[in-house]
């Protein structure tokens, strides 16, 4: 575990970014500290052709919680990487926004596991997604 963390994590997330793809998917982060993130997307722009939203789009905003919540847990002059990802999907969002809200499982000196619950609108769950992050030295520049 680092031995500092940034005063405020949402802060730090907020000027590091989710990256481009969660830019174009429209994700939005509403949360972030030392015990989770949460994030929100739309349906709408994120669908399979039949209108369902997409399984990828399930697991991008997965991946972009977990790898983010994993990097502040690594700290300064460390980097988390996705090693492993995996999805089950229980429910489809047709419609509004999903929210993913991810809880660290794991986290280790160089493994980090989390949990992504995505839920609908009412609060029904569409997705569980879960990550398992490397977290290594950054190479020198």
């Amino acid at each position: 575990m680092p031995e500092t963390f940034p005063a405020d994590a949402l802060d730090w997330a907020a000027e590091r970014g989710l990256g481009a793809l969660a830019e174009k998917m429209g994700i939005e982060l509403v949360e972030f500290t030392l015990e989770r993130a949460v994030a929100r997307m739309p349906v709408a722009g994120n669908t399979q052709p039949v209108g369902l939203l997409h399984g990828g789009a399930y697991v991008v905003l997965g991946e972009s919680l977990g790898s983010m919540h994993a990097n502040l847990h690594a700290g300064h002059g460390r980097l988390a990487v996705g090693i492993d990802i995996n999805a089950t999907h229980t429910r489809s969002a047709t419609k509004g926004w999903v929210t993913g809200v991810c809880t660290p499982l794991h986290l280790g000196r160089s493994l980090t596991v989390h949990e992504i619950v995505v839920t609908d609108d009412q609060g029904r769950r569409c997705s569980t997604v879960r990550i398992t992050n490397m977290v290594r030295d950054r190479a020198a520049s």
